[in-house]
């Protein structure tokens, strides 16, 4: 599942075309698979998949960067009523509700994985996460840049 929404969420910003009959393959280790660690290897596979079309552009394999926008990933969740950002292993594993969004740099969505745990989740409940998850994964998309300039 994880290896599924990873490749997803890296061939939606991908001009397949551009790459023509090239292969690329990221390797993601998620050795403790709660919400941040996937939403985590989305982000840092961005980076390398960056890495990967820069490295092909140089040995003149790719004429045109078939990248056409950044993408980050980042969980958020309700656990014990309140509403959180970027969850570790203890709350991910007890949150009401866990939530994964996957956006682009120009905030248009990707995925989006709810699952309500131990209650269902209100409209309202669902665009406060969103909000918070919306006003922070900035952050991921500076950090991206800072790592590939």
């Amino acid at each position: 599942e994880i290896q599924r929404l990873i490749g997803r969420s890296l061939r939606s910003v991908v001009n397949l075309e551009l790459l023509g009959e090239i292969q690329i393959k990221i390797d993601c280790d998620v050795i403790q698979a709660d919400g941040g660690t996937r939403t985590a290897s989305i982000t840092g596979a961005w980076v390398a998949l960056h890495d990967a079309v820069k490295f092909l552009m140089l040995k003149g394999k790719v004429t045109r960067n078939p990248i056409v926008e950044q993408i980050a990933a980042i969980s958020c969740g309700i656990v014990g009523g309140q509403a959180l950002i970027d969850l570790d292993y203890y709350e991910d594993s007890s949150a009401e509700v866990d939530a994964n969004f996957v956006l682009t740099e120009s905030k248009k969505i990707v995925e989006i994985q709810t699952t309500s745990e131990k209650k269902v989740l209100s409209k309202d409940e669902f665009l406060n996460l969103y909000q918070i998850m919306e006003n922070e994964i900035d952050i991921l998309f500076k950090k991206q840049l800072d790592i590939i300039s």
